[in-house]
């Protein structure tokens, strides 16, 4: 009787928790997680080789997680150098139906990350698109939050990043249109 009240009050603490039923979700892997606390704390999804377009990495096993200084906790997660953005902004805020976000857009250097062509006119990648809406990476998440979408532009140079409980917030529908038509916010002139 008391281990089963003991259960029953773990489970009641796990769904009362703000990841709710969430919390009983199988985790994605480090090298596959995304998230967005402010301009110097964050991780993205970038190809896994050296010298890779964004199109040509979008294949299983050709994404990782790479994260700020102050951003990376494990050591399996790639890291961006200190200097990656040129010029970034962070906002977080209530989207269009009231769910909460969090996002990154700016101006980037690509040749401070072997990881990227400078040339490439870049990709997407995201939490809810892909083969089947599983995402591309297949299975990749943002931290605290249900969805992500994540542009790389190394040609523009600029890249942006959100993560959002509102599908709504994050279009994965938009590929081809840029970072400022998938998610609006200051890209300080970055061409």
């Amino acid at each position: 009787m008391f281990s089963a009240l003991l259960f029953l009050s773990s489970l009641t603490a796990i769904l009362a928790s703000p990841a709710g039923i969430d919390a009983l979700a199988p985790r994605a892997a480090v090298d596959n997680i995304v998230y967005v606390t402010d301009a110097n704390k964050f991780c993205m999804i970038m190809p896994r080789d050296p010298h890779t377009n964004i199109g040509d990495s979008e294949h299983p096993g050709g994404m990782k997680t790479y994260c700020s200084p102050a951003g990376r906790y494990d050591s399996a997660q790639g890291q961006l150098p200190d200097d990656f953005w040129s010029n970034v902004a962070f906002k977080s805020g209530s989207g269009k139906n009231g769910g909460r976000y969090a996002q990154l857009t700016g101006c980037i250097r690509p040749s401070h990350l072997s990881r990227l062509n400078p040339n490439d006119g870049g990709g997407q990648y995201d939490s809810s698109g892909g083969a089947g809406g599983l995402g591309n990476p297949q299975g990749s998440v943002c931290l605290g939050y249900k969805h992500y979408v994540e542009l790389v532009e190394p040609a523009g140079p600029r890249a942006c990043i959100k993560c959002c409980d509102d599908p709504a917030d994050c279009p994965t529908n938009k590929d081809t249109q840029g970072c400022p038509a998938v998610i609006p916010g200051n890209y300080f002139n970055c061409g």
